[in-house]
């Protein structure tokens, strides 16, 4: 299967793999690294979601899927509305820029507060799925509060200066919207994996294609090849 302890274990390993990778490149844009940490976080997160689907299949104890169930559910719907607009901040070059993150972020806040909120409430439960795990959390007006979510999570990338994460930005945008609609009892473990798979990708880029880097336009003299490449990837 596609989404299974299998594609959760080989799926976070490889990209846990990647962003290690990425984040021992990145000595000429510190400014990356958290962005290549991200990947990192992403796929052992998804690791850390394997040990539901055994849980489930009583192939280590209820305590341990509990365990791993929270701190899934904990980091997708709590810390991840805010992460992912402060990341976006830390790589914006410019205040003004950096302005139009900050309501994102305030948005993300608010989003992980009743994400919070819904979890402590009513104890969440997850239980096999076709194809994924599905976790129900007793979240009210919870179309009102995933579009939220979606907004939170993909906004920030797609006010960007940057190109490629603008990109990224619709990708996932487009991604958030169709699970949502197709799944929502799976839309948690769908959607952490494809962003677990997306992060890697980028992670990629950083690697292996355009390096853009902030820290060139304070230098002095003629701009370097990065600040060339900063401006090339500039909207």
């Amino acid at each position: 299967m596609c989404f299974s302890i299998e594609g959760d274990l080989i799926g976070g390993a490889a990209v846990v793999a990647i962003g290690i990778d990425a984040c021992r490149h990145l000595k000429a844009m510190p400014e990356y690294r958290f962005v290549a940490i991200l990947p990192v976080v992403l796929g052992l997160h998804q690791i850390d979601e394997a040990f539901v689907w055994l849980s489930l299949q009583g192939r280590v104890p209820e305590s341990v899927g509990n365990v791993s169930m929270w701190i899934y559910l904990v980091f997708a719907l709590v810390i991840l509305p805010v992460l992912a607009p402060l990341l976006v901040l830390s790589i914006e070059p410019t205040q003004p820029r950096r302005r139009r993150i900050v309501p994102f972020i305030l948005l993300g806040v608010a989003v992980a507060i009743l994400m919070a909120w819904a979890l402590l409430s009513s104890p969440p439960t997850a239980h096999l799925g076709a194809y994924h795990l599905a976790y129900s959390i007793g979240l009210s007006h919870g179309i009102v509060i995933t579009g939220l979510y979606i907004v939170a999570t993909c906004g920030p990338m797609l006010v960007s200066e940057y190109r490629h994460v603008v990109l990224f930005g619709f990708a996932n945008l487009i991604a958030l919207v169709t699970l949502a609609r197709l799944c929502a009892n799976g839309f948690a473990s769908l959607w952490c994996f494809y962003a677990a798979l997306t992060s890697g990708a980028i992670a990629l880029y950083l690697r292996f294609g355009s390096r853009p880097s902030a820290n060139a336009a304070h230098a002095g003299g003629s701009p370097s090849p990065l600040a060339q490449n900063l401006e090339s990837e500039t909207l």
